[in-house]
């Protein structure tokens, strides 16, 4: 098959369903497609946005005015590993993430399993460093197979030139600049576009140790004790569902980008300054991350709130801002804006995105 081009709105293709026109969208099966593709629009000087499942998207209404380049690979090769105690696995970018998780759990493979139910496409996850239930991706992963549009060549990341940090990586950090101007970065696109990544993962019957309370909880165990790969999925999907963190087209809910905003990671006097109540979890030397969930719903905005508006919170989780349908990519800023603003002025924080927003600013 050969890479197609047609017209689309973002609206659909991002799991936030808002979003206006691209001015082409090429989707490719192939890598060398989806190589030539990006070093088309480069060389061009052509705008680039590189999409794989839209989970992590706000676009504003206006649309896109360049091209947007959709890798649609799936599939992935696990070999046998009856013998051996670790496996190498390499994922092609495009492959549903859910996918991956949903085979190594069934065929012993462990480290990944917690991830259950995060939507979108493999190669977002080195990107954000993508993380739930106390286990993140960087956790698993040895390399990273990239385009670097700067060099116009394929290279190969490993992890310790990754430089993962809390919903963040060299991947998400490093952008191309225009050649013109130096000091203008070409965006939204990074330097670095994922070709594919490989993880290495142990056999084994058992999880990783349950580090995440909640968790433990709904397997009945211990925080710190392991459960069998199929029931710990089981329990993670449970839960996301829940909260309405797992895709279901009948469910408004799950019409998002999962957690709007990152959990602030905050020095210890300003944690000091937080009242006795508020969580706190180990973020490094001399950090402590808190819990923006929490920080919205003690600054007023509880579930649901902006019903019966098009855009709202979530009424299974403050932290998911939903599009309620008919909703603009204006509809959900102002609702983002709005709480952003309402826990700085209780709390003296400022509540960072998680998405990326293309052609808007909060």
């Amino acid at each position: 098959m050969t890479a197609t081009t047609r017209s689309a709105t973002l609206a659909d293709l991002t799991t936030l369903a808002v979003g206006g026109p691209v001015r082409e969208l090429v989707e490719t099966d192939t890598e060398q497609e989806f190589i030539d593709a990006i070093r088309a629009a480069d060389t061009d000087g052509t705008p680039l946005l590189v999409i794989g499942g839209g989970s992590n998207l706000l676009v504003d209404d206006e649309g896109f005015d360049g091209v947007v380049v959709r890798d649609t690979r799936q599939g992935f090769t696990v070999p046998d590993h009856s013998a051996c105690a670790g496996v190498t696995l390499t994922v092609p970018a495009g492959t549903r993430w859910d996918d991956v998780v949903e085979h190594c759990a069934g065929v012993r493979l462990k480290g990944i399993e917690a991830l259950s139910g995060i939507p979108g496409s493999t190669g977002a996850t080195p990107v954000q460093n993508v993380g739930a239930y106390g286990q993140e991706v960087a956790e698993t992963i040895a390399t990273v197979r990239v385009w670097d549009r700067e060099r116009s060549r394929v290279r190969t990341l490993p992890l310790v030139d990754l430089t993962f940090g809390y919903r963040t990586s060299l991947l998400k950090q490093s952008m191309l600049t225009d050649p013109q101007d130096p000091a203008t970065p070409w965006f939204p696109t990074p330097r670095y576009v994922v070709l594919d990544v490989t993880f290495q993962l142990r056999v084994a019957q058992l999880s990783e140790p349950i580090r995440y309370a909640e968790l433990a909880r709904t397997l009945d165990i211990a925080v710190g004790e392991r459960a069998p790969l199929p029931e710990v999925r089981a329990a993670v999907l449970g839960l996301r569902a829940r909260k309405g963190m797992v895709l279901d087209p009948a469910d408004p809910d799950t019409r998002s980008a999962g957690s709007f905003f990152t959990n602030p990671v905050l020095t210890e006097a300003e944690a000091a300054a937080l009242p006795e109540d508020a969580p706190r979890f180990p973020a490094g030397e001399g950090l402590v991350k808190t819990s923006a969930a929490w920080l919205i719903e003690q600054s007023g905005f509880g579930k649901g709130y902006g019903l019966p508006g098009p855009a709202a919170l979530s009424t299974k989780h403050t932290l998911a801002l939903t599009n309620r349908g008919g909703a603009s990519a204006a509809d959900l800023l102002t609702l983002a804006r709005t709480v952003r603003d309402g826990v700085a002025e209780r709390f003296g924080i400022t509540l960072v995105p998680e998405p990326v927003l293309v052609g808007t600013a909060l």
